[in-house]
């Protein structure tokens, strides 16, 4: 069981910054509290012999302050862009560590790139896929030190239907992936 032990201002972030955005629209001056927060990638994983897609299961405490609940969310392989190093590397780290998979970088294919979090942030995330099989698999995954990812696979034929389904609590980023894979990869 998870629960919230205190919440408290944030003195020194590592990761985000918050500011307050002076801006004018149409002749008025206007105010936005904002956050800085660093650019991701997110990784759509297709496993050929399993037939299923590659997703990670993890606590989110943002996710456990709004439902109190339950803060563990169904995600694509992701990480943010926080070093110098190409999306396209940062990617094939991320599906090594989250999900143990060791996918050649000329494997991963760029599917398109967008804005998320406009309300607080405007990241910006690229999306990529890759597909992979049991011989580029060389450890169990789960993330860094710090982490704790459960690797899930998702069956094919029932994507679909754990798209909908709102008790597996998922992000926007999941749906639209495997929207893009029936689209361009495969039809059911």
């Amino acid at each position: 069981m998870y629960k919230i032990n205190s919440i408290q201002n944030l003195e020194n972030p590592r990761f985000i910054k918050p500011i307050l955005i002076n801006y004018s629209l149409k002749g008025v001056d206007r105010v936005w509290e904002a956050v800085i927060a660093h650019d991701s990638v997110a990784v759509l994983l297709w496993h050929r012999e399993k037939n299923a897609f590659i997703l990670v299961k993890q606590l989110h405490a943002t996710v456990l302050n709004k439902n109190r609940e339950n803060g563990m969310m169904y995600e694509l392989c992701a990480g943010i862009v926080d070093k110098n190093l190409s999306h396209d590397q940062i990617a094939k780290e991320e599906i090594l560590e989250e999900c143990g998979y060791n996918i050649p970088i000329e494997n991963i294919q760029k599917i398109s790139s967008f804005y998320t979090s406009v309300g607080i942030s405007g990241t910006h995330q690229t999306l990529y896929y890759a597909a992979c099989d049991d011989s580029m698999k060389v450890n169990n995954g789960g993330g860094l030190d710090d982490e704790d990812i459960e690797v899930v696979y998702v069956p094919l034929e029932s994507a679909k239907k754990f798209m909908f389904d709102e008790s597996y609590q998922k992000t926007t980023g999941v749906m639209m992936a495997f929207y893009w894979f029936f689209d361009n990869q495969h039809s059911l």
